[in-house]
C-alpha cells in the first residue's frame, strides 16, 4: 500500500467530526482523507422520509462542510448509488483504504455488503466502524447466546457492560484538490418543497447545545416531567442521534458524569434517561435479529391479523382532525414540526390500531415520512408496541382511552391548546370526554370520527378470534 494514497472516509449517518469512530481512525493515518457524503437520487415520494427531514439533513451537511472545512478537509458530495459513486471516488483519488460506520438497519448492511465486494475487487482495504450504539447487537445476549425478546433482562444485562470511550477530534487534515464535488443540496434536489415552519437548528455544534441544555436542565427532573407534552421535559436529543450529530458515547458520558454528583432525587431522572438509551440499543437489536419485523409481526401469534382497509378514517387521523383533542393535537405538531412528543407518539399509534382498526404499518410508514428525528429500528419497535405485535409489546388487551390519556398527562389542556387553537376557549372538562350533548367541543372542531368505548370491545374480538382461529 502506498503512504501516500489518501483514505477515504465515508459519511452517512455520522455527520460530526467529534467522536466519530470511522472519520477519526482514517484521519489518524495521517494521509490526506476524502470526506465523502453520497446523496441519494429518489425524486417526489419516498417511503421512509420527507420534507421536513430532508430539509433537516440538508443543514446538517452544510454544518458539516463548515466543520471540516475549519480542520483543513474539504467534505466531496456526490450523489447517486452508494456502491457506483464510491468506485468512481476510489478511482479518482488513488485511495486504497475506505472507512466507513457501520448501519444498523438492513438496507444499510446490504449496501456494505456491496461495498466489500467492490473493495475486495479493486485492492482496497475497507474498515467498517462500530459507531451507532453503545454496544453491536451480538454484545448483549442471553446466557444460552440468544437475543433478548424482552426489554428489562435486556436493559438489565445492557447496564453492567462496560461502555466505550469517546474519542477525539482529528486536529488537522487535508482533502485532494482535484476531487470535484456537487454543490451542498437543497430539498428541491429530490423535488421537495422546503418546510414552512421553523424546525429544530440543524448541525454538530446544535446538537451539543442541546445535548448541555439536557444534561444541565433537563434529566435532573426527566422521571417526573418526560410523560407530559405541555412540558419541555424531553432531551430533545432524538434527531441528533439518529443523524449522529452528537455520539451515542458523549451522550452516555455526560449523563454518568452528572449522576455522580446529582442528589437521589436527580439520580432516578438521569437513571430514567439512561433506560430510555437502553431502549434505543434493545430495538437495534430487534432489527438486527429478526429484520423481519419490517415486513410482519414479530409475534408470530398476530400475523394475519385481519385490518380495516384505509379509508376517509385514515385521512381524517393522518390530517388531525379526527375529533379526539389529544390525538389531533399530536398530529398538528408532527405535521407543523416534524416532532412528537414520545407519550403522544403512543397514544396515536395506539388509536390508529385499536380505535380505527387501521395496519401498524401505514402509521409506521407516515411518521417515518414526518418525522426529523423518523429512526426505522425504534419506529417499528413503537407502533408494533402500540399494535400489541411486537417485541416486549403491550398486551392486545391493554387498550389506552384518549380521553382519559390526555386528561392524565395534559390536565391543563395546554398541550392541546397549543396545537389546536380553536379549543382554546373550550371549557377543559370537554376536552377529556366524548360530547354529551352530540355537539363538537367548538365550532368549526370535527365531532369524534369513532366511539372509544365500542371500538375498544371490537378490537378485543378481532384479536381474541384471531387467538381462537390459530388454536383450532
Amino acid at each position: 500500500m502506498s503512504e501516500r494514497a489518501p483514505t477515504i472516509h465515508w459519511f452517512r449517518r455520522d455527520l460530526r467530526i467529534a467522536d466519530n469512530q470511522s472519520f477519526f481512525a482514517a484521519a489518524s493515518l495521517g494521509r490526506e482523507i476524502v470526506p465523502v457524503y453520497i446523496l441519494s437520487d429518489w425524486k417526489g415520494r419516498h417511503a421512509w422520509t420527507g420534507a421536513k427531514r430532508q430539509h433537516f439533513l440538508c443543514g446538517c451537511l452544510a454544518a458539516l462542510a463548515r466543520n471540516v472545512e475549519a480542520i483543513g478537509g474539504r467534505l466531496i458530495v456526490r450523489q447517486g448509488e452508494a456502491v457506483g459513486q464510491l468506485e468512481i471516488l476510489l478511482r479518482e483519488s488513488g485511495a486504497k483504504e475506505l472507512h466507513f460506520n457501520a448501519d444498523p438497519d438492513p438496507f444499510g448492511k446490504a449496501t456494505e455488503g456491496k461495498v466489500r465486494e467492490l473493495c475486495s475487487r479493486l485492492g482496497v482495504s475497507c474498515h467498517a466502524h462500530h459507531d451507532v450504539t453503545l454496544h453491536a447487537p451480538d454484545e448483549v445476549l442471553t446466557q444460552t447466546g440468544a437475543p433478548y425478546r424482552v426489554f428489562t433482562p435486556y436493559s438489565r444485562n445492557w447496564l453492567t457492560l462496560a461502555k466505550p470511550a469517546a474519542v477525539g477530534i482529528p486536529r488537522e487534515i487535508s482533502t485532494p484538490d482535484h476531487l470535484t464535488s456537487l454543490p451542498l443540496p437543497t430539498v428541491a434536489l429530490w423535488n421537495l418543497e422546503p418546510p414552512s415552519d421553523d424546525l429544530l437548528e440543524p448541525g454538530e455544534k446544535a446538537a451539543r447545545r442541546r445535548l448541555k441544555r439536557a444534561i444541565e436542565t433537563k434529566l435532573l427532573p426527566y422521571a417526573g416531567k418526560r410523560d407530559f407534552p405541555a412540558e419541555d421535559g424531553t432531551s430533545r436529543l432524538s434527531q441528533d442521534l439518529r443523524f449522529g450529530l452528537v455520539s451515542i458515547r458523549t451522550v452516555y458520558e455526560k449523563a454518568i458524569e452528572a449522576l455522580a454528583g446529582a442528589t437521589p432525587s436527580g439520580r432516578k431522572g438521569i437513571e430514567t434517561f439512561i433506560k430510555e438509551l437502553a431502549w434505543r440499543e434493545f430495538y437495534f437489536a430487534i432489527l438486527h435479529h429478526f429484520p423481519n419485523v419490517l415486513e410482519e409481526e414479530f409475534n408470530p401469534d398476530w400475523r394475519g391479523l385481519p385490518w380495516d382497509e384505509p379509508g376517509e378514517a385514515f385521512e381524517a387521523w393522518k390530517e388531525g382532525r379526527t375529533g379526539f383533542p389529544i390525538i389531533d393535537a399530536g398530529m398538528r405538531e408532527l405535521l407543523t414540526s416534524g416532532f412528537m412528543h414520545n407519550r403522544v407518539r403512543m397514544i396515536v399509534a395506539m388509536f390508529l390500531t385499536k380505535d380505527l382498526h387501521l395496519d401498524w404499518r401505514l402509521g409506521e410508514s407516515f411518521f417515518l415520512q414526518h418525522l426529523v428525528d423518523g429512526e426505522i429500528a425504534s419506529n417499528n419497535g413503537g407502533w408494533q408496541w402500540s399494535a400489541g405485535t411486537g417485541a416486549d409489546a403491550a398486551p392486545y388487551f391493554r387498550i389506552q382511552n384518549p380521553w382519559t390519556q390526555a386528561k392524565r398527562y395534559d390536565p391543563a389542556g395546554a398541550y392541546i391548546r397549543r396545537w389546536l387553537p380553536e379549543l382554546a376557549e373550550a371549557p377543559l372538562a370537554r376536552l377529556f370526554e366524548p360530547p354529551k350533548d352530540g355537539r363538537p367541543i367548538a365550532p368549526g372542531y370535527p365531532l369524534p370520527i369513532v366511539a372509544h368505548a365500542a371500538e375498544r370491545d371490537r378490537t378485543l374480538a378481532i384479536f381474541k378470534r384471531h387467538a381462537d382461529q390459530r388454536k383450532g
